[in-house]
């Protein structure tokens, strides 16, 4: 059921550097048309980082492991939102899936890949517990042996209640060259960070360490290069416009980042493209140093 490109399958035969991407960026994250665009300069800048990009999506009856620029393609609008629990259904109901963070963690744990590169990582939802909503990429990053790098937990959630999870679940969630997890859009006022990191080299150390001792996932948050420290009281307008119009479960996020897209004049689209392909890049570069920090260790 699971088909891997052969530039991916022949990478990780031999070692290489290889960063998982989801799909609901590219079919739900953006405006008509522009998600494409930003899957393929997520791939670029983990090309340039010197690994092997390897887009996740449900095609065709097959869960996908590195997409052409065609299948990329067909991760529009209509796609279905895919997370751990929908990829069977996905694959024998022949739909177009568009993976989550979630769901792409499940691929790149059969495949064996280790490093994903995605915009921010799902949690708890404000006013937990009504609605009473977790989002499944928190257990799977729980119990994967990937190192996901993120803007830290997307802006919409509770940020404090998720990194209260993380650590239950023993999920260390390091900073990349900062002490704060990000707040997606803003770099300062989140949860401080079990740890800081300050290069790729020194994040792929740590979660070889991670792994050695037994660990499952780690999540690397790495500031937005532009700061948008004014989009809170956007957000809250957002999650209240969507609670009066019964919008709810998978349907909010794309919601409320159509509407602060809006709102915002384009600053926050801007700012998600550039952190989307950021995040990639850098995935990319802990993957190629993890080649050197598992070869250190073993010596």
């Amino acid at each position: 059921m699971i088909v891997v490109a052969d530039e991916v399958r022949d990478a990780l035969a031999r070692g290489g550097p290889v960063v998982a991407l989801e799909t609901t960026l590219v079919a739900h994250g953006f405006p008509p048309g522009e998600g494409v665009e930003v899957g393929l300069e997520s791939e670029r800048c983990v090309r340039d980082a010197g690994a092997v990009p390897a887009t996740v999506g449900v095609l065709d009856g097959e869960i996908r492991v590195g997409l052409t620029q065609d299948e990329l393609a067909r991760f529009d609008a209509d796609a279905r939102k895919v997370g751990p629990r929908d990829l069977a259904a996905a694959a024998v109901q022949q739909a177009v899936g568009a993976t989550t963070v979630g769901g792409t963690l499940v691929v790149a744990r059969a495949a064996g890949i280790r490093f994903m590169g995605t915009g921010g990582l799902g949690g708890v939802h404000r006013g937990f517990p009504d609605p009473p909503d977790v989002s499944a990429d928190l257990s799977e990053l729980a119990r994967t042996q990937v190192l996901v790098v993120s803007a830290g937990v997307k802006s919409l959630l509770d940020v404090p209640a998720t990194a209260e999870v993380l650590e239950t679940l023993g999920v260390p969630v390091l900073g990349f060259q900062t002490d704060e997890l990000p707040l997606f859009y803003a770099a300062r006022g989140g949860p401080r960070t079990s740890a800081r990191v300050e290069s790729p080299d020194e994040a792929a150390r740590i979660a070889y360490a991670h792994w050695q001792l037994g660990g499952a996932g780690l999540l690397l948050g790495r500031p937005p290069d532009d700061s948008l420290d004014d989009v809170e009281p956007l957000i809250e307008q957002a999650l209240r416009q969507a609670h009066a119009e019964g919008v709810a479960g998978q349907a909010v996020t794309p919601y409320v980042l159509s509407f602060l897209h809006r709102e915002s004049g384009g600053r926050t689209l801007r700012a998600n493209r550039d952190l989307v392909a950021a995040n990639a890049g850098l995935a990319g570069e802990v993957a190629k140093a993890y080649g050197r920090a598992s070869t250190d260790g073993r010596s």
